[in-house]
């Protein structure tokens, strides 16, 4: 078993919000941190000095997840710069707000391919490093929408819900392996994401909620660090909601 210093593990989309929260809450054990993003540049290299603050090995890497040749590039990278990860954290994501009968083939095709197709094309190019070293960690960005579906986000809560099905199934298939495979789908958690609802729309979605507050992307990212320590090693195959009380 490798020692924390001598683990690296893959955020994807962690220039902001949850994902920049996982970088920095693993960097704090002196982890070698690899923090994706797409356009987001400075965003990402500010994510990095946090990190670096804490002592830890820090490289950012840009891709389009949706792009096999990207995909591969990146990988020889981290292969090359010695960050093939041992864990591997599908943070990158895209929400979408509106009625059902008003998504156009582009916005579907986008959301699916961010939010499913890069997820499973960047698992599949780093499970089998996991797979021969015998342990490994995949954990999965998922959401509460996922598994209640929500009105007006019918097209993401169908991706999530994706998400879901690909960690239980994929759990199944790597146990053998010694590589766990969680998702973390949590409620609302104060990030970009809701920053278009006005104050009375979040007063009231936080009356709903029992503990009477949104979630911090710290919170998320404290659960994620969980999933990933060697300790978590009897966990998969599980999607687990941080959402105060919302749903249970």
């Amino acid at each position: 078993m490798k020692a924390l210093s001598e683990t690296s593990v893959l955020i994807t989309g962690a220039s902001r919000g949850i994902g920049a929260a996982i970088a920095e809450r693993f960097a704090q054990v002196g982890m070698k941190i690899v923090i994706h993003y797409l356009n987001s540049h400075e965003a990402a290299n500010e994510v990095a000095r946090k990190c670096l603050n804490h002592g830890a090995q820090v490289m950012t890497i840009t891709a389009d997840l949706r792009d096999m040749e990207q995909l591969d590039r990146m990988k020889e990278k981290l292969d090359e710069l010695g960050f093939t990860p041992d864990i591997l954290v599908n943070n990158a994501g895209v929400a979408y707000y509106g009625l059902f009968t008003d998504v156009t083939e582009q916005e579907w095709m986008d959301c699916m391919d961010i939010n499913l197709k890069g997820m499973f094309m960047c698992t599949q190019r780093f499970a089998p490093y996991m797979i021969t070293q015998k342990y490994g960690r995949i954990i999965n960005v998922s959401s509460i929408w996922g598994i209640t579906g929500a009105s007006c986000e019918v097209m993401y809560s169908m991706a999530k819900g994706g998400v879901n099905a690909f960690t239980k199934a994929l759990a199944k298939e790597l146990a053998p392996s010694g590589v766990t495979v969680n998702a973390v789908a949590p409620g609302v958690v104060d990030t970009d994401m809701v920053k278009h609802l006005d104050k009375e729309e979040r007063m009231a979605l936080q009356e709903d909620i029992p503990l009477g507050r949104l979630g911090t992307p710290e919170e998320v990212a404290s659960l994620i660090y969980y999933l990933a320590l060697p300790e978590s090693g009897y966990i998969t195959g599980q999607v687990i909601s941080p959402n105060g009380g919302w749903q249970m």
